[in-house]
């Protein structure tokens, strides 16, 4: 590993609920082809958190789509929406207990379609192991930040219960 993954966030092993205000303000770095890197503070996620949550993709059981879902956290789980946007998800929590953060803004960059296209996010980043790769990773950061929650965006097919969870958090002063 070289110096600039030195301070990589290597747990997500944890609930979803837990880790996902703890990344605002961490770095989601891209390393290119060209070895130029992206690093950006995340500053707006969202929480899927299982099989019950109805919003989310492994509410529909294991699927070759979902199937990254239930390993252990640390993975990439990416899918491609109206047939032009990569939305960037990392997986947490235990192994069969499927939960992704999807990253719905960076600094800079707001709304997850559009995060995918400045990190150049494709099929290729399914499965990708967050601790170990040279393309992508989350680094620590000595900054904190108040954080906003509210409910989820454009969920309503979850239906009420699903659709008003408070799971979306988004720092403050962005």
């Amino acid at each position: 590993m070289n110096n600039l993954q030195n301070n990589r966030i290597t747990n997500f092993s944890n609930d979803v609920l837990e880790i996902c205000p703890t990344l605002l303000g961490k770095y989601l770095c891209r390393r290119f082809e060209d070895g130029i890197i992206i690093r950006k503070p995340i500053i707006e996620v969202e929480a899927y958190r299982g099989i019950d949550d109805l919003a989310c993709h492994a509410s529909k059981g294991r699927t070759k789509r979902t199937e990254i879902m239930f390993a252990n956290g640390g993975y990439v789980y990416v899918y491609l929406i109206y047939g032009m946007y990569w939305m960037l998800n990392i997986v947490t929590g235990p192994i069969e207990l499927p939960q992704a953060i999807l990253i719905r803004g960076v600094e800079g960059c707001i709304g997850p379609g559009r995060v995918g296209r400045l990190l150049a996010i494709d099929a290729s980043f399914y499965g990708e192991n967050l601790i170990k790769s040279n393309r992508i990773w989350i680094e620590e950061s000595k900054s904190t930040f108040p954080f906003i929650q509210t409910e989820r965006v454009g969920v309503g097919y979850a239906g009420p219960e699903w659709a008003k969870k408070p799971w979306r958090f988004v720092a403050k002063g962005f």
